[in-house]
């Protein structure tokens, strides 16, 4: 059908304009599809800019159409024109709103949409033809500040919203919500309908303060409120039943999967607006709403170590406020347990003594196997990483093997990692150790006493450096650096200085041997004893003189005093003390029948002196031996007994004790697979002895840190209470190791009598100068 447009009327006609215009605005609402031709365009155009710029007015009401008086002006004619425009949308909506009650449903939104498309494409076009009354008269209006006045397209979208959106949103919704739980249910749905239901709301926001601008209100109101509540409903109802009926990891498996649904649902076909909310409302049903079931899984999912249950379980609290506070303290309780139970397992199937990589190996499982849950699961979460430290920390420092103190773990890491840097007959890796290396750090961090771990390890080192047995120089100063990275510079001060002695004699015996070849023929210097000697500094290695008197093989006497005469043309006024107890060196066993390469003895420098007498004698009795050495019998029997043991010395009468009344003679038969037969062996009751010792050192040297950290604190304070000078010295030393309460006491009352500090009135403690 088509629709004929009459000729443009007189100007001052504003019955006969209006009317014709009516005929345009209808068409263009009506019959949009079918195109306007550019003369009827045209016309209505201009019939607009005559009818708002008349200046004769004529004409009253007449057949509903809003008249003017004589007279009035452009802007009044403007009003006229506005005001029937609006009448016409009134009855225009109306008509709409009374068709849309035949439809229901997805029926409902098709009729909604496919009108909203055509009345607002339409406004378009008549909101440019109406541009002459846009750019002058509302323009005018709104400037002067009055009410209710838009420009024409906005005026269809306020026009849609108060005529039809207030009486058919709640159907329009309803169907919405419909389609939306269908889709939940796994069926397929048109989601375009629903994004242009959405689109629709949004742009229905308009600010009545400003026309030019927009708001979400409509949107929020009538869309985004309704479908949180059915959202709220839906999974309060499915959760329940869900829970009712399937495990919890299941039901974990589920929510994840719906929220993930309902956040892609955002994209898919809902504003960007209702994300925040919607995830708040999905999350506040499906896991705050169940999250004391969820924690109650987590001591199982950890007992049967479920990491990517775990996983799950930290993703969907995480997602909630304080949502995992519980667990952590749950999972540091665990770690713990877990810890304790270990070393508890390998202490009780140790024989007799726990070998230290036993040991550590044992806290190292239990922390590699959590610091994997707490990467993975937790995604490395800071907290979780801390509570991970405190369980650590915890079985580290007080379990089985400690029992009352905390003191033997840092022991058993310090030999621990002796055996790792010192030469032996399995060669390892340099890749390997070094994450060996790495693996010692891990325990050490949660070491407790560091001192005890220093002391024991500057002890090792010395012996390592001594002897010339670090599997790795690289690895040395590689684990020194490590050290130094975690303690600071102080901590490895000495160690490092040890080091530089040694490089130091190595230059000294090379001034030496050049010093000894210009002293010596060639005769004498191919009968001398091939020596090296190291110069260790008193205050920087953790060495002492043996607990007993020695008398050194003359041999041995002839050579080391010739280096001190050498040693002090160079250093005048210094002292060297001999620590026979370090000494080693090797004998060539020419006696020995039956045997085309003569044997070399590796033998400690007390070892030596026993089998260096038996050159001028074939049998001497124990009562010589012990005489001729000047040792102690408690140092003496040990090393005779090595020698006894591996068949060097034949003890007369055979298995006779070490005591008076035994006799020793080289066994001329003796045989061993290998042509360097090593008899410096550690006497285990000098090593139980170096253990006592070396802790009586830390507990000396305890007691000048903590009395050195006091006058620290008071020389800066001048003043303090007792209280907060204990509180002060715990926290400046707890690096280190941490002090007992009464031990401070003792060293503060031992700096009152030595007059470094005085007491004052009350529980205040003064400084003295």
């Amino acid at each position: 059908m088509t629709i004929t447009m009459p000729p443009p009327p007189n100007k001052d006609d504003l019955v006969a304009t209006w009317s014709f215009l009516e005929i345009g605005v209808e068409r263009i609402m009506r019959n949009l599809r079918e195109g306007v031709d550019m003369g009827t365009y045209m016309g209505i155009y201009t019939a607009v800019h005559n009818f708002c710029t008349s200046q004769k007015a004529v004409g009253a009401s007449h057949g509903g159409i809003i008249g003017t008086s004589s007279h009035r002006g452009a802007h009044l004619l403007g009003e006229d024109l506005y005001k029937n425009l609006k009448l016409y949308l009134f009855k225009h909506l109306s008509a709409i709103l009374e068709q849309s009650k035949t439809h229901e449903d997805e029926a409902l939104l098709s009729f909604y949409i496919r009108e909203w498309n055509r009345y607002t494409t339409a406004a378009k076009y008549t909101n440019h033809l109406f541009r002459y009354l846009n750019r002058h008269w509302v323009k005018r209006e709104i400037d002067e500040g009055k009410k209710d006045i838009y420009d024409v397209y906005t005026l269809h979208l306020v026009q849609w919203r108060e005529v039809l959106f207030k009486d058919i949103t709640e159907k329009v919704m309803a169907a919405v919500l419909k389609m939306v739980e269908k889709q939940r249910n796994g069926e397929t749905i048109e989601q375009a309908q629903i994004k242009s239901i959405v689109d629709s709301f949004v742009s229905l926001g308009l600010d009545e303060t400003d026309s030019t601008k927009s708001t979400l209100d409509v949107y929020r109101f009538h869309f985004e409120k309704p479908f949180l509540t059915a959202t709220r409903t839906y999974y309060e109802n499915e959760s329940s039943q869900f829970v009712a009926e399937n495990s919890v990891v299941e039901y974990m498996k589920k929510a994840e999967t719906r929220l993930e649904e309902e956040k892609d649902r955002v994209g898919l076909y809902l504003h960007p607006d209702i994300m925040s909310p919607l995830m708040k409302n999905c999350l506040e049903v499906l896991v705050t709403g169940h999250s004391p079931l969820l924690r109650d899984e987590f001591q199982v999912l950890l007992d049967n170590d479920r990491q990517e249950d775990l996983a799950r379980m930290y993703r969907l609290l995480n997602r909630i406020v304080d949502g995992l506070d519980p667990l952590r303290s749950r999972f540091e309780h665990h770690v713990r347990k877990c810890g304790l139970a270990n070393v508890e397992k390998v202490a009780a199937g140790a024989e007799k003594e726990l070998e230290p990589k036993t040991y550590v190996d044992a806290l190292l499982e239990v922390h590699t196997q959590y610091q994997k849950l707490v990467d993975d699961a937790f995604n490395g979460e800071s907290e979780f990483v801390r509570s991970l430290d405190n369980a650590c920390k915890e079985f580290v420092n007080r379990n089985k093997v400690c029992k009352t103190g905390s003191t033997h773990s840092p022991e058993l890491l310090a030999k621990y990692t002796d055996s790792l840097l010192k030469k032996s007959a399995k060669s390892v890796e340099e890749a390997d150790l070094e994450a060996s290396l790495g693996q010692i750090m891990t325990v050490f961090k949660y070491i407790e006493d560091k001192d005890v771990f220093q002391k024991f390890y500057s002890r090792t080192l010395a012996k390592r450096l001594v002897h010339a047995n670090s599997a790795s120089e690289d690895a040395e100063t590689n684990m020194i650096s490590k050290l130094k990275e975690a303690c600071g510079y102080e901590y490895t001060n000495k160690l490092q200085r040890m080091f530089q002695d040694i490089q130091i004699s190595k230059d000294l015996n090379s001034n030496y041997k050049d010093w000894q070849s210009k002293l010596l023929d060639d005769e004498d210097l191919k009968k001398a004893v091939d020596p090296h000697y190291q110069i260790l500094g008193t205050g920087f290695w953790p060495l002492q003189p043996a607990n007993t008197n020695f008398a050194a093989p003359a041999e041995i006497v002839k050579t080391y005093k010739r280096f001190e005469s050498f040693y002090f043309d160079k250093h005048s006024g210094r002292k060297l003390t001999w620590l026979w107890q370090l000494c080693k060196g090797e004998l060539k066993a020419n006696y020995i029948k039956n045997t085309k390469i003569p044997y070399t003895l590796m033998v400690s420098t007390y070892q030596m002196a026993i089998l260096l007498l038996f050159n001028d004698q074939e049998e001497i009795p124990y009562e010589e031996l012990l005489a001729a050495t000047m040792l102690n019998a408690e140092v003496f029997d040990p090393y005779l007994g090595v020698l006894v043991k591996y068949k060097v010395l034949n003890a007369i009468p055979e298995d006779a004790k070490a005591e008076p009344g035994t006799r020793y003679a080289l066994n001329y038969n003796f045989k061993s697979k290998k042509v360097k037969v090593n008899l410096n062996i550690a006497i285990k009751s000098e090593s139980k002895q170096e253990v006592e010792d070396t802790h009586k050192t830390i507990e000396e040297d305890r007691k000048l840190l903590m009395q050195s950290a006091i006058v620290r604190i008071m020389k800066s304070r001048k003043k303090m209470k007792h209280v907060q000078l204990v509180q002060e010295t715990i926290s400046q030393i707890k690096s280190r190791f941490t002090p007992k309460i009464p031990d401070i006491k003792k060293s503060i009352d031992q700096l009152i009598e030595k007059e470094y500090l005085e007491r004052l009135e009350g529980e205040e403690l003064g400084y003295v100068a």
